[in-house]
């Protein structure tokens, strides 16, 4: 990942300059005088000590607020904010969907870098506002905490709560270009950090001059309303690097055309010119609504059909209302929370929970996921003890026992949600956890009792399988508790095969070898102070299509968990982990590359932490040496290359040196090396390279996982068969 730097904030104008100049000064005067300067008397003590006065404060109007912060309003300034910029004009354009007045949206990631929204809902207003005396869309462009969603009757539930989406977009654009279809006419205008204005060409470099109001620009039938934005990414907020993500544009727009049936969502990612190659394209549009999204999401073998569960409900809010004279007088409002749930349990083990607030996902859920929860584990440890599955003195079921192998997305629509953050990621409405609990617990308890026709048998095979993970749980729980030692450091239970280090600091790492043969030499070139090795035997258990009781069965997978001291699962905790990093040591073939991916898949699941933290590695050992019979003057006898082009250019280079060599060796494993060469390119921290494995999607990681590892075969020939034919056959071991 790139190192963020602190966005550059331009100056609009000349007093943001001033102002700046006289914090330099305040700067100045407090670091005292320069070397070879005088210092100057001061006219009086209290000078002396009061350094910090009014004169040092600086207010920030309008947008500056946002140049200058802008990981308040978007998160960050890579990749992540610019796609959140991105979502908030999108979502501006499903509020519309979501009042019926809006059925088709158009989302184009530009060659040069922008990005345009158009949708055909009612348009944004172009009529004056009276206070202001701006139209309505320098209003919502140019400021915070202005819009049509804040209970003026324009929308019933939206997405966007603080008003601040488009302004933000506005200030951190350096063009901005606006068209709106309403009342007969095209309105125009274009904007330059927030400042509304006139380009004289096209793309953000061009001439730029201030102009306030909109043009018209063309006729079009009264009929014909929407809005299309297209706006170009400051390069001084945003880091060069950050781009938009066509992939999650369309898991995007896929995901609002399940949430809203029957919207059209179009998206199209051009290519730049020179390439030559066909845009990116999709539209998605479908009429079953969540219920099909969740089937869409289930990765394993379904146990039940999707289960509907759909209710509403009221609760009084106290909110401030500006009334005629200006004043904010609080006032009670009596608000709807509509609910929509689907849930459908799978044979599988892992758990996805997906949660919507006006169409808007909440990847941290919030109150709403909070309430659905609980009406999960009251109801189904009635229902077990209904079904005497439970006996009295028997421990109660675990959410975790009810998740396994459940796939669920929880979507509720109020007006004015209150989100945790201007990014939307949390609900805070208090009041939805108690309604989705009643709405959610009253529709499984019907499921249970009064199965629809042909799901008996289902229901019934969902009470088995949560009793099974329940006892596999508590199965799990006894094994840790056996094997928990009393010291950290030493306990004679730790498997024999490891081979400790001395010290327990910062330093420490665990390195996984594959087979005895490279623990051999990895004995001799570690350094026993720090570094610790752990063999395994060939390839461990693939642990996604394995029980949790499986794994623990497993001696291999057990030996890890159990030398990392850690425990698994739900109960992982990072800080008592005895190694500040793991690294896989495997061979640099295919048979290695396997072995790295079930230790993987045994770290995602199981110790996920780590893989959070960044304290998984991979070692990186050569695949070629090459000895040198006259190397140069100051050059190393032997040279180390790591793929077969690497070794081809490599050999070119010298050649062209005059140089000679011996028959590059192949290293066809790690025990092949000696103590010295191992140590020098894989072990020792002054000369080896690790490829530090993170999880920045966490969701994408799941899929591969669930593809690559999981229990359906058909998804993961169907990869096999596409990818067959850029499989390079040369790098086959045969």
């Amino acid at each position: 990942m790139p190192q963020l730097t602190e966005p550059a904030r331009a100056t609009a104008d000349g007093k943001t300059q001033r102002r700046n100049a006289q914090d330099q000064q305040a700067q100045d005067q407090q670091a005292g005088p320069k070397a070879g300067q005088e210092a100057q008397p001061v006219a009086d003590e209290v000078g002396v000590n009061d350094s910090y006065s009014a004169r040092h404060l600086s207010v920030l109007e309008g947008l500056d607020a946002v140049r200058k912060r802008p990981g308040m309003y978007i998160g960050s300034t890579d990749g992540r904010g610019l796609q959140h910029c991105l979502w908030e004009i999108f979502d501006n354009a499903v509020d519309e969907a979501l009042g019926g007045f809006c059925t088709r949206i158009e989302v184009i990631l530009h060659a040069d870098g922008s990005a345009e929204v158009r949708d055909n809902g009612r348009g944004i207003p172009v009529d004056t506002e009276r206070k202001t005396k701006l139209s309505g869309v320098e209003l919502v462009m140019t400021r915070l905490h202005a819009g049509g969603k804040f209970g003026g009757g324009s929308y019933t539930a939206s997405g966007g709560l603080h008003g601040v989406g488009a302004s933000v977009v506005n200030a951190l654009s350096a063009r901005l270009d606006i068209e709106v279809d309403r009342e007969g006419q095209t309105w125009s205008t274009s904007f330059r950090r927030g400042i509304t204005g006139e380009f004289g060409g096209s793309g953000p470099g061009a001439d730029f001059a201030r102009k306030s109001g909109l043009r018209q620009v063309a006729r079009v039938p009264r009929t014909t309303t929407g809005t299309r934005i297209r706006f170009w990414p400051d390069r001084q907020v945003f880091i060069k690097d950050a781009t938009f993500s066509y992939q999650g544009l369309a898991e995007r727009a896929r995901q609002t055309a399940y949430l809203v049936p029957g919207l059209a969502i179009a998206i199209r990612e051009e290519s730049a010119p020179e390439t030559e190659a066909a845009p990116a394209e999709a539209e998605y549009r479908f009429a079953g609504g969540i219920g099909e999204f969740c089937e869409h999401l289930a990765t394993s073998e379904k146990i039940t059909e999707v289960i509907r569960l759909i209710g509403e409900g009221t609760f009084t809010e106290t909110i401030p209302v500006l009334d005629d004279r200006g004043h904010m007088t609080p006032t009670d409002v009596e608000r709807r929370l509509d609910v929509d749930v689907a849930v459908q349990w799978g044979t599988g083990y892992d758990t996805l929970t997906r949660s919507f607030v006006n169409v808007i996902a909440t990847p941290h859920h919030g109150t709403h996921v909070t309430g659905f929860d609980k009406a999960l584990v009251n109801t189904v440890n009635d229902q077990l003890r209904a079904a005497r599955l439970l006996k009295n003195g028997d421990e109660r079921v675990t959410k975790d026992d009810i998740l396994e192998g459940l796939t669920a997305v929880v979507s509720v629509r109020l007006p004015e949600p209150q989100f945790e953050g201007q990014t939307k990621e949390v609900l805070g409405t208090p009041a939805a956890a108690r309604i989705v609990q009643q709405v959610v617990g009253n529709g499984l308890r019907e499921y249970f009792e009064n199965p629809p026709r042909g799901a008996k048998q289902q229901a019934r095979a969902v009470l088995d399988k949560i009793i099974a993970a329940a006892k596999t749980r508590i199965a799990a729980r006894e094994h840790r508790e056996n094997q928990r030692r009393k010291s950290a450091l030493a306990s004679s239970s730790l498997p024999a095969k490891l081979v400790d280090c001395r010290s327990a600091d910062d330093r420490s790492e665990l390195f996984i070898v594959e087979g005895d043969s490279a623990l051999g030499t990895a004995k001799r070139a570690r350094d026993s102070e720090f570094q610790a090795l752990l063999p395994i035997r060939g390839k461990i258990l693939n642990v996604q299509k394995s029980s949790l009781a499986d794994m623990l069965k497993n001696a291999e997978c057990a030996a890890i968990i159990q030398v990392l001291g850690a425990g698994s699962g739900s109960t992982f905790d990072l800080d008592s982990a005895r190694y500040q990093r793991v690294i896989f040591m495997a061979d640099a073939d295919v048979d290695g590359a396997h072995i790295r991916t079930l230790l993987l898949t045994l770290f995602h699941r199981y110790m996920r932490p780590m893989l959070d933290a960044g304290r998984v590695f991979a070692a990186v050992p050569p695949l070629h040496r090459v000895e040198l019979t006259n190397p140069g003057k100051g050059q190393a006898k032997h040279i180390y290359t790591y793929s077969d082009a690497e070794l081809r250019r490599t050999l070119i280079e010298l050649e062209s040196r005059g140089r000679r060599w011996k028959e590059p060796q192949r290293y066809k494993g790690l025990g092949e090396m000696d103590a010295d060469q191992l140590a020098e390119t894989t072990m020792d921290p002054r000369h080896r390279t690790l490829r530090r494995i993170k999880i920045e999607d966490a969701k994408a990681a799941s899929d591969v996982f669930s593809l690559l590892m999981g229990t359906e075969v058909a998804p993961r020939r169907d990869f096999i068969i596409g990818g067959a034919s850029e499989l390079d056959l040369s790098r086959i071991d045969t």
